[in-house]
């Protein structure tokens, strides 16, 4: 728990860290944007402002044909930083989105990782429009490299298609554990391309969403806490059992953190060697069942312990025979 709290201290830490920089981002680029839509407050000799006037008039509209001038790439570098400004404007929205938790962060990391995308072949596209470019053809050489690069990235768009299934289905959300294969994990992230799993040790585990399958999610219902005590053989069962009615319910209120339910005696799971093994169950998370399982089983020790119940040992009995 301890861990967990110091985890989150850090996280919080980075993320207004993170939220400062853009906020200082955003006013930069406000500014920015403020001289991109009145290029006369710039403080440029009279010539050279008049000259990125008129190439805002031509490129914004994408109707120019000149060659690349001061003032294409002065007017260049206010539209990249435009968008710029849009996306992280956008991306501060998703974020308070996003501490919703659960379906609602998984939905806004994905939609921050396509805008990422989007934003990036606008200020491509735009950028080589101010440059002189035709826009047109830009997009329609995008189509056909897009349609021969499909071709050999079959894996890549079969991460991107499947990653949109995992979302779109349900069938896991940031924050869910998970097991796959052999391996353990909260789920950090899930983006276009790839899930992040996190481990209890703090391992991560980068999986291509296509290959995700065979899968558990432990987290859409309670889990259960397994325990198997012995006692000799001569304990008196009947006496037991109503010891522990009367006092496991008890347990319960001592650790609320852990147990969501109080603790149930099962019955006798085998007549083993040296005792008669007893099963014990509690329903908590999946996260906290290992803690719960390691809990219930120090709880069954103390209760025995107090009332004389004993846990037996493996004994070895020799027996003579006779000369």
């Amino acid at each position: 728990m301890l861990k967990n709290a110091r985890q989150g201290v850090t996280e919080d830490r980075i993320m207004k860290k993170n939220n400062a920089k853009t906020y200082i981002g955003i006013v930069i680029a406000a500014i920015l944007a403020l001289l991109l839509a009145n290029p006369g407050w710039l403080p440029l000799p009279d010539d050279l402002r008049a000259a990125v006037l008129k190439t805002e008039q031509e490129n914004l509209l994408f109707q120019n044909d000149a060659h690349a001038t001061i003032a294409q790439l002065i007017t260049l570098v206010l539209a990249v930083l435009l968008v710029w400004l849009i996306y992280q404007v956008l991306k501060l929205i998703l974020n308070a989105l996003a501490k919703r938790g659960g379906r609602t962060q998984t939905v806004v990391n994905l939609i921050t990782g396509l805008l990422k995308y989007v934003a990036v072949i606008a200020a491509v596209v735009w950028g080589l429009s101010i440059l002189g470019v035709n826009a047109t053809a830009v997009l329609a050489g995008v189509g056909i490299v897009g349609l021969i690069l499909g071709f050999g990235a079959q894996s890549l768009i079969e991460d991107i298609i499947t990653g949109a299934f995992i979302i779109f289905e349900n069938q896991y959300s940031v924050g869910d554990i998970i097991i796959l294969d052999d391996f353990r994990g909260t789920v950090r992230s899930i983006g276009v391309r790839t899930t992040v799993i996190e481990d209890a040790g703090g391992n991560l585990k980068v999986v291509n969403n296509s290959d995700i399958r065979n899968f558990q999610n432990r987290s859409r219902n309670n889990s259960v806490a397994l325990c198997t005590v012995s006692v000799s053989y001569g304990t008196d069962l009947r006496k037991l059992e109503a010891l522990l009615t009367e006092k496991l319910p008890d347990l319960l209120a001592q650790h609320p953190d852990l147990y969501l339910s109080a603790p149930r005696y099962l019955g006798v799971d085998a007549l083993a060697d040296s005792g008669v093994d007893l099963k014990f169950v509690v329903s908590t998370t999946e996260t906290n069942v290992f803690s719960a399982q390691r809990m219930l089983a120090r709880d069954i020790k103390l209760l025995f312990d107090d009332n004389g119940v004993e846990i037996p040992f493996p004994q070895v009995v020799l027996h003579q025979g006779k000369d």
